[in-house]
Protein backbone atom coordinates (compact mmCIF):
# COMPACT_ATOMS: atom_id res chain seq x y z
CA UNK A 1 0.00 0.00 0.00
CA UNK A 2 1.40 3.15 -0.74
CA UNK A 3 1.57 6.42 0.92
CA UNK A 4 -1.45 7.99 -0.71
CA UNK A 5 -3.42 5.21 0.11
CA UNK A 6 -2.61 4.95 3.52
CA UNK A 7 -3.40 8.74 4.60
CA UNK A 8 -6.78 8.01 2.89
CA UNK A 9 -7.90 4.88 4.64
CA UNK A 10 -6.46 7.16 7.53
CA UNK A 11 -8.49 9.63 6.73
CA UNK A 12 -11.77 7.93 6.25
CA UNK A 13 -10.78 5.61 9.39
CA UNK A 14 -10.47 9.13 11.63
CA UNK A 15 -13.78 10.09 10.21
CA UNK A 16 -16.02 7.02 11.25
CA UNK A 17 -14.44 7.05 14.57
CA UNK A 18 -15.26 10.77 14.75
CA UNK A 19 -18.61 10.07 13.47
CA UNK A 20 -19.44 6.89 15.81
CA UNK A 21 -17.99 9.07 18.91
CA UNK A 22 -20.51 11.73 17.95
CA UNK A 23 -23.57 9.76 17.18
CA UNK A 24 -23.43 8.13 20.86
CA UNK A 25 -23.34 11.46 22.50
CA UNK A 26 -26.19 13.30 20.25
CA UNK A 27 -28.50 10.18 21.00
CA UNK A 28 -27.37 9.96 24.64
CA UNK A 29 -26.76 14.08 25.36
CA UNK A 30 -28.89 15.55 22.77
CA UNK A 31 -27.68 17.65 20.36
CA UNK A 32 -27.61 20.98 22.23
CA UNK A 33 -25.43 19.58 24.87
CA UNK A 34 -22.48 17.62 22.57
CA UNK A 35 -20.02 20.04 21.72
CA UNK A 36 -16.75 19.31 19.64
CA UNK A 37 -14.72 19.16 22.65
CA UNK A 38 -16.84 16.46 24.27
CA UNK A 39 -16.55 14.01 21.27
CA UNK A 40 -12.82 15.05 21.31
CA UNK A 41 -12.82 13.95 25.04
CA UNK A 42 -14.61 11.09 23.91
CA UNK A 43 -11.92 9.93 21.19
CA UNK A 44 -9.10 11.18 22.83
CA UNK A 45 -8.09 13.77 20.74
CA UNK A 46 -7.98 17.29 20.42
CA UNK A 47 -10.95 19.66 18.76
CA UNK A 48 -8.59 20.67 16.71
CA UNK A 49 -8.04 17.31 14.85
CA UNK A 50 -12.03 16.69 14.76
CA UNK A 51 -11.60 20.49 13.02
CA UNK A 52 -9.36 19.10 10.22
CA UNK A 53 -12.47 16.74 9.02
CA UNK A 54 -15.37 18.77 10.10
CA UNK A 55 -15.94 22.52 10.20
CA UNK A 56 -18.31 22.23 13.11
CA UNK A 57 -21.13 20.29 14.50
CA UNK A 58 -24.11 21.45 11.85
CA UNK A 59 -21.68 19.61 9.45
CA UNK A 60 -20.87 16.57 11.76
CA UNK A 61 -24.52 16.29 12.84
CA UNK A 62 -25.48 15.96 8.59
CA UNK A 63 -23.29 13.63 7.87
CA UNK A 64 -24.59 11.75 11.37
CA UNK A 65 -27.72 12.14 9.76
CA UNK A 66 -26.53 10.44 6.58
CA UNK A 67 -25.57 7.13 8.41
CA UNK A 68 -29.26 7.29 10.16
CA UNK A 69 -31.13 7.68 6.56
CA UNK A 70 -28.94 4.69 5.28
CA UNK A 71 -30.07 2.45 8.23
CA UNK A 72 -33.86 3.43 6.89
CA UNK A 73 -32.80 2.65 3.30
CA UNK A 74 -31.35 -1.16 4.60
CA UNK A 75 -34.77 -1.59 6.25
CA UNK A 76 -36.91 -0.62 3.46
CA UNK A 77 -34.32 -3.25 1.42
CA UNK A 78 -34.81 -5.96 3.77
CA UNK A 79 -38.26 -5.47 4.63
CA UNK A 80 -40.00 -2.93 1.83
CA UNK A 81 -39.19 -5.88 -1.25
CA UNK A 82 -43.11 -7.32 -2.70
CA UNK A 83 -43.03 -7.65 -6.36
CA UNK A 84 -46.24 -5.75 -5.82
CA UNK A 85 -45.62 -2.41 -6.00
CA UNK A 86 -48.87 -1.60 -3.93
CA UNK A 87 -47.89 -4.17 -1.00
CA UNK A 88 -44.59 -2.98 -1.11
CA UNK A 89 -45.58 0.75 -0.55
CA UNK A 90 -48.01 -0.61 2.48
CA UNK A 91 -44.71 -2.50 3.79
CA UNK A 92 -42.50 0.92 3.25
CA UNK A 93 -44.71 2.57 5.48
CA UNK A 94 -44.92 0.20 8.49
CA UNK A 95 -41.38 -0.25 7.86
CA UNK A 96 -40.85 3.69 8.47
CA UNK A 97 -42.84 3.39 11.49
CA UNK A 98 -41.54 0.72 12.95
CA UNK A 99 -37.63 2.17 12.26
CA UNK A 100 -39.35 5.34 14.07
CA UNK A 101 -41.06 4.00 16.84
CA UNK A 102 -37.33 1.69 18.02
CA UNK A 103 -35.39 4.35 16.91
CA UNK A 104 -36.75 7.40 18.71
CA UNK A 105 -33.71 9.15 19.79
CA UNK A 106 -32.42 8.17 16.24
CA UNK A 107 -35.08 9.20 14.39
CA UNK A 108 -35.47 12.56 16.30
CA UNK A 109 -32.07 13.69 14.88
CA UNK A 110 -33.15 12.89 11.83
CA UNK A 111 -36.38 14.37 11.01
CA UNK A 112 -37.36 16.50 14.59
CA UNK A 113 -34.73 18.62 15.71
CA UNK A 114 -33.78 22.31 13.57
CA UNK A 115 -32.01 20.47 10.50
CA UNK A 116 -28.44 21.94 10.37
CA UNK A 117 -28.07 25.66 8.33
CA UNK A 118 -24.48 26.16 8.04
CA UNK A 119 -23.66 23.29 6.03
CA UNK A 120 -23.00 23.34 2.14
CA UNK A 121 -26.02 21.24 1.10
CA UNK A 122 -24.01 20.81 -2.36
CA UNK A 123 -20.98 18.99 -1.11
CA UNK A 124 -23.67 16.66 0.13
CA UNK A 125 -26.37 16.79 -1.86
CA UNK A 126 -27.16 13.23 -1.91
CA UNK A 127 -27.34 13.02 1.77
CA UNK A 128 -30.99 11.16 1.72
CA UNK A 129 -31.27 11.16 -1.48
CA UNK A 130 -31.67 7.62 -1.72
CA UNK A 131 -34.21 6.98 0.22
CA UNK A 132 -36.22 9.48 -0.46
CA UNK A 133 -35.96 7.86 -3.94
CA UNK A 134 -37.14 4.34 -2.94
CA UNK A 135 -40.34 6.05 -1.55
CA UNK A 136 -40.18 7.73 -5.45
CA UNK A 137 -39.52 4.67 -7.62
CA UNK A 138 -42.52 2.72 -5.23
CA UNK A 139 -45.19 5.38 -6.08
CA UNK A 140 -44.02 5.38 -9.72
CA UNK A 141 -44.95 2.00 -10.16
CA UNK A 142 -47.72 2.25 -8.46
CA UNK A 143 -48.83 5.28 -10.58
CA UNK A 144 -47.72 3.80 -13.79
CA UNK A 145 -49.50 0.95 -13.33
CA UNK A 146 -52.67 2.89 -12.45
CA UNK A 147 -53.03 1.52 -9.10
CA UNK A 148 -53.76 4.93 -6.76
CA UNK A 149 -55.69 7.61 -7.17
CA UNK A 150 -52.54 9.74 -6.95
CA UNK A 151 -51.43 11.04 -9.87
CA UNK A 152 -48.99 13.42 -9.10
CA UNK A 153 -45.95 11.23 -7.97
CA UNK A 154 -44.24 14.66 -5.53
CA UNK A 155 -47.24 15.56 -4.16
CA UNK A 156 -47.88 11.87 -3.70
CA UNK A 157 -44.79 11.00 -1.80
CA UNK A 158 -45.75 14.10 0.16
CA UNK A 159 -48.72 12.80 1.72
CA UNK A 160 -47.68 9.12 2.20
CA UNK A 161 -44.81 10.35 3.80
CA UNK A 162 -46.30 13.41 6.03
CA UNK A 163 -48.44 10.66 7.42
CA UNK A 164 -46.52 8.02 8.35
CA UNK A 165 -43.77 11.01 10.30
CA UNK A 166 -47.06 12.47 12.03
CA UNK A 167 -47.68 8.81 13.48
CA UNK A 168 -44.47 8.69 14.08
CA UNK A 169 -43.82 12.00 15.29
CA UNK A 170 -47.21 11.87 17.76
CA UNK A 171 -46.26 9.06 19.27
CA UNK A 172 -42.52 10.27 20.07
CA UNK A 173 -43.63 14.09 21.53
CA UNK A 174 -46.56 11.43 23.68
CA UNK A 175 -49.40 12.90 21.93
CA UNK A 176 -51.00 9.89 21.28
CA UNK A 177 -51.51 8.93 25.27
CA UNK A 178 -54.64 10.87 24.70
CA UNK A 179 -56.12 8.12 22.68
CA UNK A 180 -54.91 5.67 25.70
CA UNK A 181 -53.26 3.35 23.73
CA UNK A 182 -51.73 0.33 25.10
CA UNK A 183 -47.97 0.16 24.29
CA UNK A 184 -48.30 -3.59 22.93
CA UNK A 185 -51.46 -2.27 20.56
CA UNK A 186 -49.72 0.76 19.50
CA UNK A 187 -47.93 -0.88 16.19
CA UNK A 188 -50.65 -2.96 15.59
CA UNK A 189 -52.53 0.49 15.30
CA UNK A 190 -50.57 2.49 13.46
CA UNK A 191 -49.98 -0.41 11.18
CA UNK A 192 -53.85 -0.30 10.01
CA UNK A 193 -54.15 3.22 9.92
CA UNK A 194 -51.17 2.66 7.20
CA UNK A 195 -53.51 0.48 5.45
CA UNK A 196 -56.21 2.08 5.54
CA UNK A 197 -54.38 5.21 3.98
CA UNK A 198 -53.53 3.39 1.04
CA UNK A 199 -56.43 1.95 0.74
CA UNK A 200 -58.44 5.25 0.89
CA UNK A 201 -56.12 6.43 -2.59
CA UNK A 202 -56.05 3.05 -4.38
CA UNK A 203 -58.25 2.88 -7.13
Amino acid sequence: MGISERKEREKTEMKELIRAAALKMFLEDGYAKTSIRKIADAIEYSPGTIYLYYKDKDELLYEVQGLAYGKLLDAFKAEANSDDPLKRLIQMGKTYVSFGLENPELYDLMFIIRAPTNVDEESHKDNGDKTFQYLLDCLEECINKKLLRITDLQLGALQIWSMVHGLVSLNLRCRLKVMAIEQQELKVILSHAIENYIASVTL
